[in-house]
């Protein structure tokens, strides 16, 4: 029987955010950002499965982390490889174990720990009917062109521009498949940065879904104040009722 699988990659090692400790682990009220992430894959009705890759020297801190916040639906922690790829490689395979090659895998990052429910939902209903889902926000700065990285060489319009995010979304057969392909050719994964670059290399047709600016991934200091500044947002919401009140620009769609 297919599945809706969450493939969670979370192997940084947290050198932008200098604090010494991966990322993924640093606690924002009360819980590492790992398990916020894992919480909305939890609660959605329509996940059945999720595997995570990890650091190698962090599977048992991330196992109890899962323990003691009831995050029953991992099946799964697996060591992290070379690079993320090799990592979501490896959950991929573990979950090849228990499921059909037509179960939807939804790859995600373990420090994106904003997506919503229909973001979820719009991803399933791509893959059901294109074969794929990337989720995706429309560019909202003027892209430039720089050869040398000095002088502006070309300013190519705004609205053909996109920022590919995650969840990356796929049919299990297709996306290992994919990965057969590339490890054959391109064992290192050079050039490719995620699934839908390693699709598109691989002359691949991905189909986009628009996703929340919202969606950020908690990578520097800065974005750490933000996922902070959301939660309280979403907090001050469901305790005075602001649901019909303006939503900041940072949150919407």
């Amino acid at each position: 029987m297919s599945k809706n699988i969450a493939i969670v990659f979370a192997g940084g090692v947290g050198a932008r955010m200098g604090s010494g400790l991966p990322k993924q682990f640093i606690e924002v009220n009360g819980k590492p950002i790992i398990i916020h992430t894992l919480d909305i894959f939890e609660e959605h009705p329509d996940i059945d499965e999720i595997y995570v890759a990890c650091k190698e020297e962090y599977i048992r801190k991330l196992q109890k982390m899962v323990q003691r916040h009831m995050i029953d639906k991992v099946k799964k922690i697996v060591p992290g490889g070379a690079t993320g790829q090799d990592s979501i490689y490896n959950a991929l395979q573990a979950a090849r174990e228990n499921n059909t090659p037509d179960s939807i895998v939804l790859i995600h990052d373990g420090v994106r720990p904003c997506i919503s429910k229909e973001v979820i939902d719009d991803d399933l209903a791509c893959v059901k009917e294109h074969g794929n889902a990337i989720t995706c926000t429309p560019l909202f700065e003027t892209p430039v062109i720089s050869e040398d990285g000095k002088t502006v060489d070309e300013v190519p319009p705004r609205s053909k521009f996109y920022t590919a995010q995650a969840p990356q979304c796929f049919y299990l057969g297709d996306v290992l498949e994919a990965h057969a392909q590339m490890r054959m050719n391109n064992p290192g994964y050079e050039g490719v940065v995620d699934t839908c670059s390693m699709m598109k290399m691989l002359g691949k047709k991905v189909s986009l879904v628009a996703g929340p600016r919202g969606n950020i991934k908690v990578t520097t200091p800065e974005d750490l104040y933000t996922f902070r500044a959301m939660i309280q947002y979403r907090e001050s919401e469901q305790i005075f009722g602001f649901a019909n009140r303006e939503v900041p620009s940072g949150l919407k769609k």
